[in-house]
């Protein structure tokens, strides 16, 4: 009898051991994983977020983070506990109760850059760069064919990116490194992106926007298109830019004049307004369903008129 006990006893401790060990693992699938930072931010969204902290943190918290008494950013020093990225981003979003921190309602690609700002700011790139000849650096923008692909104003292809303020998002320094080695410097809106149907047709272009049934597009051929995701058979967004490098295509001086002239294109400048980053190009109408082209109204009259 003691010995059947025994054995009964031992089964039932196996047992009880074996269902510990199953139930380890399941209980950490069901435990959410928190976003830890890694650093592994893209200069182009260290670079993106570094004006939108600009524009709306840099009142408070100053150009260097340290403006607030107990909080420097660069040092990822803070009054509330921010482990990880997601801390930030909550704070970010929702304010600090009580405090004269309040939440900002930005965009999902504007709060990841200002994270990815805030996390490099003791690494972020404040290399003054040699500024040239506008009048010569337009010269040679028309002249390399900048405009087959890019627009400033109302002169130029929608491929590529909006040049017409390119100087108000973007540093002296990030033109530079987007000319020498444009892969870097891609903003996720501005991947090249190919796509093919279920019917076989390739698509290559530009990602507009994207909700969870739909893309919007602008093709190589300048055509905007909305297509359905349910009919599509591949999806890629490409991490390679279709823009050359102009490394061993332009001397220091030449490098210099076309920095100069992008750095100029601000914001009431030439061509008004543009160079966003997202969204229809301007004067494109709104796209027609399964993929056709919309139908682009008569352009703006020019600002200030």
């Amino acid at each position: 009898m003691q010995a059947r006990r025994f054995v009964t006893g031992c089964l039932l401790a196996a047992a009880a051991v074996v269902c510990v060990v199953a139930a380890a693992p399941a209980a950490a699938q069901q435990q959410p994983q928190a976003a830890q930072h890694a650093g592994e931010y893209s200069p182009a969204d260290i670079q993106a977020g570094s004006v939108v902290y600009s524009l709306q943190c840099s009142q408070c918290h100053g150009p260097t983070g340290d403006q607030v008494g107990g909080i420097d950013l660069r040092s990822g020093r803070f009054r509330n506990n921010v482990s990880n990225d997601d801390d930030l981003r909550r704070i970010i979003t929702n304010g600090i109760p009580n405090t004269s921190m309040p939440g900002r309602k930005l965009a999902p690609a504007e709060l990841t850059s200002v994270v990815a700002y805030i996390r490099n700011m003791r690494d972020f790139n404040t290399t003054v760069v040699k500024l040239g000849d506008t009048t010569r650096g337009r010269t040679l923008f028309e002249g390399n064919g900048c405009a087959g692909c890019h627009r400033v104003g109302t002169t130029g292809s929608r491929i590529a990116s909006d040049l017409t303020e390119i100087g108000s998002s973007r540093s002296p320094a990030a033109i530079q490194q987007a000319l020498l080695d444009p892969s870097s410097m891609m903003m996720p809106i501005n991947r090249p992106v190919r796509i093919v149907t279920k019917e076989g047709r390739t698509i290559n272009g530009r990602r507009l926007n994207e909700d969870t049934f739909t893309l919007q597009v602008l093709t190589d051929q300048e055509q905007l298109m909305t297509v359905q995701k349910s009919d599509l058979k591949e999806f890629t967004i490409l991490k390679t830019a279709s823009m050359p490098s102009y490394k061993d295509k332009l001397g220091p001086q030449q490098l210099s004049d076309v920095v100069a002239y992008l750095a100029s294109l601000r914001a009431g400048g030439r061509g008004g307004a543009g160079g966003r980053q997202g969204g229809p190009p301007p004067g494109a109408g709104a796209p027609q369903g399964g993929g056709r082209q919309g139908t682009p109204p008569p352009p703006p009259p020019p600002p200030g008129r």
